[in-house]
């Protein structure tokens, strides 16, 4: 096997950064809070020692390293669960300098980041689903704000939510069905298909809001919410319950849909034959796979899913509807695609680091922390092009993705 530095020398530059770290720690300590009010039972806050944890965490990146090292030179791959604990040894190194002297609320800040990894989860299913059949789908960004917009106006019209969630999911799917028919059956480029559509949706979206939405706020832009729903003991657990078992209608939806897109893709022949569409068109075509049809189905399901992943901005968060409102969330989901090989279980993890770093810089910003918040939503795009250029093992999409499938 051939031997590759990539992760090692990768591991190498953030030691250096932990070392750093240890260095310049702060005298002090930072105190770490569990509870959120509503557990059975409460864990007892505790205090850490800045400096002396500091150097702690260094020694075992220092440790994990070397270890690295001789696997490079063994020729062998790092493992994923060591690259994973690598990132969240550094990740509380981090919190520990940054939050000295000050409390750190474990569970609320997981519970903000969730919430804000709702949509990117939703977003990078989509793509999943769609380069898995060889579509790339840069459009996340306007299924999701089709859906945004669609769900704020049919509930606040109908004052349903269950007619405004299967709005969101319409409108993202024909969104996508306008990505689809332009890549598949016209042959145009996919990319700059994709960004023609986001665009397109911005424009709409806002002229509708500003013409139709703006003359009656109160009556099409007042949407109800989803209330929140503990699910019995569950949601009373410390930590864990609080920060899944006590969610809207829209966060339990994500779970089930990245559930069964895992399960569709890869343990049912459905999925199977939706991968090699994604693979190897032509063999596909070869053996009765009708590869335009699984194309189309694969990026307006996706779309669906991506309309309801808008929704929850309205429905789940907001509460209403406003101009471009997502905010750049459909690229985030892109790059939450891209860190998570396309596989829907790595690509949720990814989001929920994005949308971690997403609410540390808000947490940060309250405490007065001199941080520069740009530094932090920096951060995940920086780490996706960390994973890109195969500094944390090879990262390839489907072999098909983006290439048009020309029947002969």
């Amino acid at each position: 096997m051939k031997r590759s530095f990539k992760t090692a020398i990768a591991f190498s530059v953030f030691a250096l950064i932990s070392l750093w770290l240890s260095i310049t720690a702060p005298a002090g300590t930072t105190l770490f809070s569990f509870n959120a009010g509503k557990e059975l039972f409460a864990i007892p806050d505790f205090q850490i020692p800045v400096a002396s944890a500091s150097w702690i965490i260094f020694v075992f990146v220092a440790v994990a390293t070397a270890l690295t090292w001789w696997l490079s030179i063994q020729a062998k791959k790092t493992p994923l669960w060591l690259t994973a604990l690598f990132a969240f040894i550094l990740i509380q190194q981090f919190l520990i300098i940054m939050f000295v002297d000050q409390m750190f609320p474990v569970t609320t800040t997981l519970q903000g980041s969730l919430a804000l990894a709702v949509p990117l989860i939703f977003g990078a299913l989509a793509g999943v689903l769609s380069e898995r059949v060889g579509v790339v789908n840069i459009a996340i960004e306007g299924q999701l704000l089709a859906g945004a917009f669609a769900s704020a106006l049919i509930t606040s019209i109908t004052h349903s939510l269950t007619l405004g969630l299967l709005a969101a999911a319409i409108s993202g799917s024909l969104i996508a069905g306008i990505l689809a028919v332009f890549s598949i059956k016209y042959v145009v480029d996919q990319i700059i298909v994709g960004v023609v559509v986001n665009v397109l949706v911005i424009g709409i979206t806002s002229f509708l809001y500003s013409t139709v939405m703006a003359r009656d706020l109160v009556a099409l832009n007042q949407p109800e919410r989803f209330d929140q729903i503990d699910i019995p003991l569950l949601s009373q657990i410390p930590i864990i319950g609080p920060l899944l078992f006590s969610q809207t209608l829209i966060v339990y939806l994500m779970y089930l849909g990245v559930a069964v897109v895992y399960v569709a893709l890869f343990k049912t022949r459905w999925g199977l034959r939706l991968r090699a569409v994604g693979e190897y068109p032509k063999a596909a075509d070869t053996v009765g796979i009708k590869v335009y049809r699984t194309r189309y189905i694969g990026v307006m399901l996706g779309g669906a899913l991506a309309g309801i992943g808008g929704a929850f901005f309205t429905l789940g968060a907001v509460g209403s509807f406003s101009k471009e409102m997502t905010s750049g969330a459909g690229y985030i989901a892109l790059a939450a695609l891209i860190f998570g090989r396309w596989n829907p279980l790595l690509a949720t993890l990814a989001a929920l680091m994005f949308g971690f770093a997403q609410n540390l810089q808000s947490v940060l910003s309250i405490i007065g922390s001199d941080v520069p918040s740009q530094f932090l939503l920096m951060l995940p795009y920086a780490l996706t092009i960390v994973a890109v250029a195969g500094l944390v093992g090879k990262v390839s999409g489907p072999a098909a993705t983006g290439k048009p499938y020309i029947k002969s």
